[in-house]
């Protein structure tokens, strides 16, 4: 089910700023690092000692979710991590005037140019697209 939701199309309205695309990889991250520390318990390791014993055809299932749960959890990591990189850039978006703000616009720009040149997740374009409709709109 986290995978089926993780693999739909983002809603969102046109007004939201460059916080919520954090909070967003931030929940992505929680929900991801949670199933990803099930899959390491011992409980899940005895069953699929099981499976594998049984030789049962369910394992090669079981690889690809676990496979692609990790790599879930792995791009939230990322994310996040590049998006809390971009917050002293923006900060000055919500807790400024508008001509107070236009100093730290050249700043956040290459911030956002160096995430989408070195982003192993984060580089898409319709990522950078949507994180800039999110800073205009702030």
């Amino acid at each position: 089910k986290v995978l089926a939701e993780n693999d739909q199309l983002r809603k969102e309205a046109d007004d939201l700023g460059p916080r919520v695309e954090l909070d967003y990889w931030k929940k992505k991250l929680s929900k991801f690092t949670y199933l990803v520390e099930q899959l390491k318990s011992p409980d899940v390791k005895a069953v699929l000692g099981v499976l594998s014993a049984a030789k049962s055809k369910l394992l090669k299932k079981w690889r690809a979710l676990d496979i692609r749960i990790t790599d879930a959890a792995n791009e939230a990591k990322d994310n996040v991590k590049y998006l809390y990189s971009l917050e002293k850039y923006y900060d000055p978006l919500y807790n400024s005037d508008p001509v107070s703000m236009l100093d730290a616009i050249p700043g956040l720009i290459n911030a956002i140019k160096m995430i989408q040149s070195i982003s192993q997740y984060y580089n898409t374009s319709e990522k950078i697209s949507s994180l800039f409709v999110k800073v205009g709109a702030q």
